[in-house]
């Protein structure tokens, strides 16, 4: 009977040592912060940040903390700050203010954290690693996009620029880029303008302002994201202008090609979302684990990989955004452009 209870008292024990270590294992999940910069743009809470996490989840038992800054720079280093004391092995930051967001990467390199700059650069401190696009190129590719088509439809007067947030390191690039396309073609920049926050709002309350005093000189419109061109359609369109200018766009939001489809917007950049979220998910694991990286090139001190991007036109919607099932023709086609889209071969 003593040898019985023993085994039994025994047993017992090892069931409950068993339990403990299930539990402490299932909480012991490493984890990883994504920190996104704004909700403005419709790509990081519809592909970036759903791409990234499908990701991790399918390497292991990670943990992704996720913060989006809502275009608040202090915000986002309050969220840092609470992602590294909360024991993350991995920062992925997307930042709000590139210059700002060098005290984030000094917190997390004190603390061994690696930092992995998503789509945008930091200015400062040491990265681990740069995951992002060619920026200067894409504004190479809006610039020549426009140019084009205003010397295909030889038309002459001149060009609005809706830049990028002045926070946004990127927004510099897609400027410089469009700008040696722009600048020694036929038609002049009439006036420039940095949209703060990426705001369409403040687009279009610019456009609007610049549709007076240029009234029916403006041929075209850099806009440099989908966003901005939005705004800007919206203030043509208060005003009556018409025919529309040929207007361009970033990211490959639903709405921007929508309106290519209805003719509002000329063209948009598709950027290989989910390669970037999955790639930068990728490194962020080997990093949590120790392990080394590298990548195709080196970015201000770090490895680096930069994706390339394509240009999107009526012409070639079926064969990006929905041959990589970013979007379906019935998203894209909802009754109020299902004729353009019949008309336009999208079906």
């Amino acid at each position: 009977m003593r040898g019985t209870r023993i085994t039994s008292t025994l047993a017992a024990f090892a069931m409950l040592a068993t339990l403990l270590t299930a539990c402490t294992t299932g909480s012991a999940a490493v984890k990883i912060a994504l920190l996104l910069p704004e909700s403005k743009t419709a790509r990081y809470e519809a592909f970036d940040r759903p791409f990234f996490e499908k990701r991790i989840h399918e390497l292991g038992d990670y943990e992704v903390l996720y913060s989006n800054a809502d275009q608040d720079a202090a915000k986002q280093q309050s969220q840092a700050e609470a992602a590294l004391a909360s024991g993350v092995r991995v920062l992925v930051l997307d930042p709000v203010d590139s210059s700002a967001a060098a005290s984030i990467v000094a917190a997390a390199n004190a603390q061994g954290v690696p930092v992995i700059a998503y789509d945008r650069i930091v200015n400062g401190g040491q990265l681990a690693y740069y995951v992002s696009f060619d920026n200067h190129n894409i504004g190479v590719l809006q610039g020549g996009a426009l140019v084009d088509k205003l010397d295909s439809e030889g038309v002459s007067g001149g060009i609005l620029m809706v830049n990028g947030s002045p926070t946004d390191g990127n927004a510099g690039e897609f400027k410089s880029g469009a700008h040696s396309e722009v600048d020694g073609s036929d038609y002049p920049v009439l006036a420039e303008f940095d949209s703060p926050d990426w705001s369409p709002d403040k687009a279009q309350d610019w456009v609007a302002g610049q549709i007076t005093q240029f009234e029916g000189r403006i041929v075209g419109i850099y806009a440099a994201n989908d966003g901005t061109a939005g705004g800007a359609i919206a203030a043509l369109k208060a005003a009556n202008v018409s025919p529309l200018p040929v207007v361009t766009g970033q990211d490959a939001e639903l709405a921007g090609i929508q309106r290519i489809v209805s003719g509002d917007q000329y063209m948009t950049i598709y950027k290989a979302m989910k390669q970037q979220a999955t790639l930068a998910a990728e490194i962020a694991v080997k990093l949590a684990n120790g392990e080394p990286v590298t990548g195709d090139l080196q970015v201000n001190g770090a490895p680096a990989t930069l994706l390339p991007a394509v240009v999107v036109t009526l012409d070639n919607i079926m064969d990006t955004v929905v041959k990589d099932g970013i979007y379906t023709v019935a998203e894209i086609c909802t009754p109020e452009y299902a004729a353009a889209c019949a008309a336009a071969g999208i079906k």
